[in-house]
């Protein structure tokens, strides 16, 4: 919900009610534990651009209108490589993006893809559009790069302009685990870095028209479908550790219902950007804060359930999500209805 709420803001600075497109997507907003089908996201992405004539949101000075995906795409399809077709973004958006500056530094092993602002986005920094306009472009480029280059392009790390966002653990599953987040100074404009295997900007553009087209078919919203890292074997995992509530599943369990070795269920999720870890955390999050938002349940009894030991431990991991304890999460939500 962290990322429909980002999505949105620009209609909020503009006094535009979202009703009627949420209400189109069948998405409440009252709920923020709740979690949206990637498809449904896709689809509010594609109509907020399309109602505003702008593929920025309305986050920015200027919109970026419709159709600049795909002069994007367009331009960068016949660069011989993946830094070539980079720079050539880079230059696009200097032009339709003015607000956010984007570059790639190459040295010797490393490469960062990095995304500054020129002005600032917002007068809080953790506003959650100006969050939302660094997530979205990052998004934007590390997809188009992976379709590109017809493969997907792990993120060793991206530290992020900002705080640690309420829905931070959705970032090992959408960018990288090692995702960190370093606030801007007040005043300051923020950056930033995205590093991977420079190697990678060596990979030849594979795409064509007749690719590029349908491609474009769904586009841009279609975007955050492609190369997503909570792939099979992330949705497998996840499933068999929310059946086995409370009880806690080990890696070697998992394994074995699997019918793999534990070797091989780290590859896979390490080629899916994700860890065993971090699928359990993700989920008991998820469940933790729907069930603060959904019922009147006991924390205790919502603790055991989740397989805590104490209810101690429950309420530090709570503190660690939101920001504060359990109670006074629910209490907020309750007096937010």
């Amino acid at each position: 919900m962290g990322f429909v709420t980002g999505m949105l803001a620009g209609l909020a600075r503009r006094s535009i009610d979202p009703g009627p497109l949420l209400a189109a997507g069948n998405i409440d907003l009252a709920d923020p534990a709740s979690r949206i089908p990637v498809a449904d996201y896709a689809a509010l992405y594609n109509l907020l651009n399309r109602q505003l004539d702008d593929e920025g949101f309305g986050l920015f000075a200027q919109p970026m209108r419709v159709g600049s995906f795909e002069f994007l795409c367009r331009g960068c399809l016949s660069a011989p490589t993946l830094a070539e077709a980079l720079q050539r973004a880079s230059r696009f958006l200097h032009v339709v993006l003015p607000d956010l500056a984007v570059s790639v530094r190459r040295s010797h092993e490393h490469a960062e893809l990095v995304i500054s602002e020129t002005r600032k986005l917002a007068e809080q920094p953790d506003d959650p559009g100006r969050i939302f306009a660094f997530e979205w472009l990052l998004r934007l480029l590390h997809g188009l790069a992976c379709w590109l280059a017809g493969r997907g392009i792990a993120l060793d790390s991206v530290i992020f302009p900002y705080r640690k966002p309420a829905h931070f653990a959705d970032y090992a599953l959408i960018f990288t685990a090692d995702s960190r987040f370093a606030p801007t100074v007040p005043g300051g404009n923020g950056t930033l870095v995205a590093a991977f295997n420079a190697n990678l900007l060596d990979l030849p553009v594979r795409r064509d028209e007749a690719a590029l087209n349908r491609f474009l078919d769904g586009a841009p919203g279609k975007i955050t479908t492609l190369y997503r890292r909570d792939r099979e074997m992330v949705t497998r995992i996840r499933d068999l550790l929310r059946a086995a509530l409370p009880d806690t599943l080990s890696l070697d369990a998992v394994a074995e219902r699997l019918y793999l070795s534990p070797r091989s269920v780290h590859r896979r999720l390490e080629e899916e950007g994700s860890s065993f870890r971090a699928i359990k955390d993700a989920l008991r999050r998820d469940m933790a804060l729907a069930r603060l938002a959904k019922s009147d349940d006991a924390i205790a009894r919502i603790a055991a359930d989740l397989g805590y030991a104490d209810t101690s431990a429950f309420y530090r991991a709570c503190v660690e999500w939101t920001g504060m304890a359990p109670l006074h999460y629910r209490q907020q939500l309750v007096r937010g209805k």
